[in-house]
């Protein structure tokens, strides 16, 4: 009797696969792939569609249940902000924005809108996000260091009617305090932008300092208010400089 095991191993050994066949086994190998992703993507890891899609639905709710109790706490204060903008940007002054992560995007942002427009054509205003040189930020940080970063721009680009823009979360940034005392040495107003109760940021501020505080503790939230914020102050800003829109709302 031949050996049945022998035969199989030659026949293995000789035998190769036509192109048919090579491509099937792809293709089942493909569809076992797909199949696998697909119950990846249902399931995410032990983690339903379902719950996933609800707790999406939480973070709107959240958001907009922060944004609907702060928006009488917090109208006045960047009613406030708007005023004191308003008068430097139409005296020739400017305003220069900082903060680090997030807050260093939202600087840059509101620079932008302003510099550019934020929903309708008016003249240029004058806005320095302190955030974007990188040579500027680098030297400084490493020739000094790293709490200097902002700090040393407001002294050198700041003047007497300048409006400092100083945006923390946390409002502990030890560089956005930095900046913050070097603005008051220049005799700028400081409108500051900050959440959980404000910390040593707030204790910072002068009388003539506009404080935004959200009242929140949570990083996420604090930042969706303050982006609304800053659209209301550029909104506030084009309103009072060319008069309501009629569909503004």
């Amino acid at each position: 009797m031949p050996n049945r095991s022998a035969t199989f191993g030659l026949r293995i050994g000789v035998c190769t696969r036509s192109p048919e066949r090579e491509a099937r086994s792809e293709a089942r190998c493909a569809r076992r792939q797909a199949r696998r992703r697909r119950t990846w993507h249902l399931t995410l890891g032990g983690y339903h569609w379902r719950m996933l899609e609800q707790r999406i639905e939480q973070h709107f709710i959240d958001s907009a249940d922060l944004k609907y109790q702060a928006a009488q706490v917090l109208s006045k204060p960047i009613a406030q902000a708007i005023g004191a903008i308003l008068a430097s940007v139409t005296s020739g002054g400017k305003v220069l924005a900082c903060g680090n992560g997030g807050s260093a995007a939202d600087a840059q942002h509101f620079s932008a809108e302003f510099v550019g427009r934020f929903e309708r054509e008016r003249p240029e205003l004058g806005a320095i996000a302190l955030t974007t040189d990188s040579s500027i930020i680098t030297a400084i940080a490493n020739d000094y260091d790293f709490n200097s970063i902002f700090s040393r721009q407001v002294r050198a680009l700041g003047q007497a009617g300048d409006v400092l823009l100083a945006i923390s979360t946390s409002g502990n940034s030890a560089n956005v305090l930095a900046a913050i005392e070097a603005a008051h040495q220049r005799d700028m107003v400081v409108v500051a932008l900050t959440g959980r109760g404000g910390g040593k940021i707030g204790q910072a501020l002068r009388d003539t300092d506009v404080h935004v505080c959200v009242p929140h503790e949570r990083t996420a939230r604090v930042q969706e208010v303050h982006i609304l914020t800053l659209h209301c102050i550029c909104d506030g800003v084009d309103a009072q400089l060319m008069g309501e829109q009629e569909s503004a709302l």
